[in-house]
């Protein structure tokens, strides 16, 4: 039976849900929650929504504000006021905590985002301990309480040392009973998202925040599919290097771009550590859209072409807008790179297509 606490929380957490629901596409664009971000939980400001409490008091009419004044006298008040009071009501604001999980499956329901099932031979097991019998020797640690009590009660009542006047029990060494276990393997999908970004003199702060949030949302909905899951980070102008996440998203150049250096070094990380037949690999590329020589795009298309694509799961091209970038390279990927399902491209001017962008990326379920 669910106690009556048990089912209102509940309901005061679909409630949670229902309003997160209705601001999703503004909480997609709050690079705050990034910050607040825990080892399982996001801090949510929710407006709306009264912390439910006790109030204490009787229900008499006298108290504040009783008295023989009627509505519209003036009060008797020492000094003078500021001001006038105000006339609107008072908005109010509660901050509650949702797992990554939660957050990630309000995201796939809104946005209608389909599981995504692991393809080909892609699973790898893992080892792990599963605790499934007793035996009679063990370390103290795995000693099993009850079973250990049950025994050493039964041995006294049965040689009449047991007194219900002083119900003490008494361990002795063959009373004593402990868990067993067993190695199993344990079969994890696993999963690799690689991200690249361009960081040349045309990628501003305004484009980085934009990557940032789209990474973080993407990173919550593959982890809520995956049981394992490992980030690399690469940025790139004209050259291309490896880097942990914070670097990543507060890195800045002012160099030039040349993108088949991320590709290529997408394409080397991969061979080297990333077994196409064991591992779900998402690649993602953040780029205003700006790149040395149209010859350089062309390089990009067959690398996709001949190495990367048939490598993934997808790749997903991301085209920030950019005061200072071309933003022709989107183009020359829909020309040589048409009818290539596992490539997914997207165009991000402001932080309300981020929401687009995320379910263009998934909608097929990749």
């Amino acid at each position: 039976m669910i106690h009556g606490i048990t089912k209102d929380h509940q309901r005061f957490r679909q409630i949670v849900k229902g309003k997160i629901r209705e601001d999703l596409r503004k909480f997609l664009t709050r690079g705050e929650l990034i910050g607040r971000e825990g080892k399982h939980a996001v801090s949510i400001p929710v407006r709306g929504i009264e912390m439910p409490r006790f109030r204490y008091g009787d229900n008499s009419d006298s108290g504040v504000g009783s008295g023989d004044a009627s509505a519209g006298d003036q009060a008797d008040v020492d000094g003078e006021g500021v001001g006038p009071g105000g006339t609107q009501e008072g908005n109010h604001i509660l901050e509650v905590e949702v797992s990554l999980d939660e957050l990630a499956d309000i995201l796939g329901e809104e946005l209608e985002l389909p599981r995504i099932e692991p393809k080909g031979k892609r699973r790898i097991t893992s080892e792990k301990d599963r605790y499934c019998g007793i035996r009679q020797a063990g370390p103290e640690s795995l000693r099993h309480f009850r079973r250990t009590y049950r025994r050493a009660l039964r041995r006294q009542i049965m040689t009449g040392t047991y007194n219900p006047e002083n119900p003490r029990i008494v361990f002795e060494r063959r009373d004593k009973v402990f868990r067993s276990w067993k190695t199993v393997m344990s079969p994890k999908s696993n999963a690799v998202i690689v991200y690249m970004m361009d960081v040349s003199g045309s990628m501003g702060d305004e484009q980085k925040e934009l990557v940032r949030l789209e990474a973080f949302w993407i990173d919550a909905w593959l982890r809520r599919n995956y049981e394992g899951i490992e980030s690399r980070y690469i940025v790139h102008d004209v050259r291309a290097g490896e880097v942990d996440r914070e670097t990543f998203y507060r890195i800045r150049e002012d160099g030039g771009t040349r993108i088949s250096s991320a590709f290529r070094a997408a394409r080397n990380l991969i061979e080297n550590q990333y077994v196409s037949d064991e591992w779900n690999i998402y690649l993602f590329h953040f780029s205003d859209g700006d790149n040395s020589s149209e010859s350089d795009s062309r390089e990009c298309c067959a690398m996709l072409r001949d190495h990367l694509l048939p490598a993934c799961n997808m790749f997903g091209y991301c085209q920030v807008a950019s005061a200072y970038g071309s933003g022709n390279f989107i183009n020359v990927l829909h020309e040589q790179m048409d009818g290539e399902e596992r490539l997914t491209t997207s165009r991000v001017n402001n932080k309300d297509d981020i929401y687009d962008s995320i379910k263009e990326f998934f909608t097929a379920g990749r």
